[in-house]
């Protein structure tokens, strides 16, 4: 880790300096650290590339869309778990949200698998893909869904930005260079009244549901950001996104909020985790994992 390439950043959600080292992280991170806020017990890599790099490192290192698409060797979306998850996504939001013929973007819009479910006549939606990836917008040319190359953020400062009924961030959030600055992003993208739908495969504090070695490794800040039921209730509630519906996450791979968009976000809760708490979590995590499954 060099001082040209990494910057220490303060909590992305409550703002504090005051981080600590979890113990156990740099075991799985090449010796890079892992940080958890003493202020609101949120889990973060407080060091960070820029969000050019980050983009960079997704667009054209990690994300991979190959011609073989199934692969152990790069990321697609095509692969059955993948699927599988946005396939919940999908129903979860439908379930709680009337969907059916409004408009919708995707921050994070990878192969576009998610959007092409949701212009099925089931749901007839008006899809827009936002997607930093160049590879992958030519996917989503060929499929015939709208789409944006660049960030969030990005996008925002165009001229012609639009207005959308619903945002979805689905196993994006936590690849980010700033959660909050996504989020806030993602708020003046949405219609008043309109839906922010949130899923991660972060659900710190829940049973382990696989080894660490599995959860973390050395692309630190490639995945910077591991939330919580609470971190993630405080990030959305933060950037003004009341949240109405959660599922099951005590028992699920996943962890997927709904917001409502309003306009005013003062009096919404603000949810903390005890950093101790979490420290003490991971120390937990590791333990198991050296004592069945390290050799995995």
């Amino acid at each position: 880790m060099t001082a040209d390439t990494f910057t220490l950043y303060p909590c992305d959600l409550c703002g504090s300096t005051d981080l600590a080292e979890i113990p156990c992280a740099p075991h799985y991170m090449d010796g890079r650290p892992l940080h958890v806020c003493k202020g609101c017990g949120f889990v973060q890599a407080a060091y960070r590339r820029t969000p050019e790099a980050l983009q960079k490192m997704w667009a054209e290192e990690i994300y991979r869309a190959d011609d073989a698409r199934v692969s152990d060797k790069t990321y697609t979306a095509r692969i059955p778990a993948v699927v599988a998850r946005q396939t919940f996504a999908v129903e979860f939001l439908a379930e709680n949200v009337d969907i059916t013929g409004k408009s919708l973007v995707d921050i994070g819009a990878g192969e576009g698998q998610f959007l092409e479910m949701l212009t099925t006549p089931r749901f007839n939606m008006d899809v827009f893909g936002i997607e930093p990836s160049a590879e992958n917008c030519a996917i989503l040319d060929e499929m015939g869904i709208a789409n944006f190359l660049g960030t969030m953020e990005d996008y925002a400062q165009t001229g012609d930005a639009r207005t959308f009924d619903v945002a979805s961030l689905i196993w994006t959030l936590e690849n980010c260079q700033s959660a909050s600055g996504v989020l806030a992003a993602a708020h003046d993208a949405v219609k008043p009244g309109g839906h922010l739908l949130m899923a991660t495969g972060s659900r710190i504090g829940m049973p382990f549901k696989k080894p660490l070695q599995y959860y973390l490794g050395p692309n630190v800040d490639a995945h910077p950001f591991h939330f919580s039921a609470n971190a993630l209730t405080s990030l959305m509630h933060q950037a003004g996104f009341k949240v109405t519906a959660h599922n099951r996450f005590i028992d699920s791979d996943y962890l997927v909020l709904i917001g409502e968009r309003v306009n005013n976000a003062d009096g919404l809760a603000m949810p903390t985790d005890d950093w101790q708490d979490i420290v003490d979590f991971f120390e937990r995590w590791h333990k198991e994992t050296q004592a069945h499954y390290a050799d995995w």
